[in-house]
């Protein structure tokens, strides 16, 4: 497990954090396919927090992207960088993720967030500030619309319909069960919509969330109840 400072000259305040996801959204690739699905490898990101203790741990866990079994994981454990605010939780988590994939012993290939990328009031949550900041190509799978408009997909697994902010679509309602709520994909970085929708059906053969986030989510609550016990 990897120990985390708040990086310095972290952003401290909204207006600091704004200016950096203006400055680094300009940067987002979005004319890029991404690799195939069921190819190589995929990881995993997500964050568990303790706020009463001012801890926020995050794990990596590395897939093989056919098979979905485990090539490797890793962990991080550090301060809260930032407060809450919605719209700027990317400011929370980077530090703490980014030192997970850093402590990979492989490259992670794809990294699924658990989140948004464009699906985000500023078209720029932490799929895509990841995936800037790190070069990879990246989506977000959220397990709810935030604050988007969409029409019930049909029923059958692999059913879409448009994340709309107003009439643009900022992402796609995905169903990856069976008559099952949906989750929401959006493009991180370096990453086509259509392939991030197939990406995530290939990820979730038997659950409504992506293997990626089932086995990320499990493992930083492990790592944080390590931490704080």
């Amino acid at each position: 497990m990897t120990s985390v400072r708040i990086p310095a000259g972290w952003p401290a305040t909204e207006e600091q954090a704004r200016a950096v996801q203006d400055e680094l959204r300009e940067r987002v690739v979005l004319d890029e396919p991404g690799p195939p699905p069921g190819s190589g490898r995929v990881t995993g990101v997500d964050v568990a927090y303790d706020d009463e203790r001012d801890v926020v741990a995050a794990a990596a866990v590395v897939l093989d992207a056919a098979r979905l079994d485990v090539v490797a994981e890793a962990t991080a454990v550090g301060r809260i960088s930032f407060p809450y605010v919605p719209g700027l939780l990317a400011f929370r988590e980077i530090p703490t993720v980014l030192a997970a994939l850093a402590a990979l012993p492989c490259p992670p290939g794809l990294v699924v967030c658990d989140g948004y990328g464009l699906a985000h009031p500023r078209r720029f949550g932490l799929a895509s500030h990841l995936g800037v900041l790190t070069g990879l190509p990246t989506i977000g799978v959220a397990k709810n619309p935030f604050t988007f408009a969409y029409d019930d997909p049909d029923a059958p697994r692999g059913s879409t319909s448009p994340l709309l902010a107003g009439t643009e679509e900022v992402g796609r309602a995905l169903r990856t069960r069976h008559a099952v709520k949906p989750v929401f994909v959006s493009v991180g970085h370096r990453m086509s919509l259509d392939n991030a929708c197939a990406h995530t059906l290939a990820l979730s053969p038997a659950y409504r969330l992506p293997e990626t986030t089932r086995r990320a989510d499990a493992l930083c609550r492990r790592a944080l109840r390590h931490a704080t016990a």
